[in-house]
């Protein structure tokens, strides 16, 4: 079953969400999490999303991805700005619907 529902952590500015075609997209604060530590994001995100996208390079290293039931996918832009992470938006959608629960992926700069 493909992915469907994206959740866009704060550091990915939320411009970017309209570029995610075809997928039910909200933001950290539009779902009320922001300021949120990592850890407790990803407890409550896996309840409701399949995916998380940031641009925090350290979450993976920081978080035990395995215990969570939501896949994270590291956007390496150089910026959060949403002009940096267009290139990235193909990427992205041809990622979404492969990537497992559990799972990291990094994307870096096309």
């Amino acid at each position: 079953m493909p992915l469907r529902k994206v959740l866009l952590d704060e550091c990915v500015d939320s411009k970017f969400a309209r570029h995610i075609t075809g997928y039910e997209v909200q933001t950290v604060r539009g779902a009320g999490w922001d300021s949120l530590r990592n850890g407790d994001l990803l407890h409550l995100a896996q309840a409701d999303f399949d995916l998380l996208v940031t641009t925090d390079r350290s979450l993976i290293y920081q978080q035990n991805l395995p215990k969570f039931d939501i896949a994270v996918i590291v956007l390496m832009a150089k910026s959060n700005n949403v002009h940096e992470l267009l290139p990235f938006a193909p990427k992205l959608l041809d990622a979404i619907p492969t990537i497992e629960p559990g799972t990291a992926l990094v994307l870096t700069a096309p």
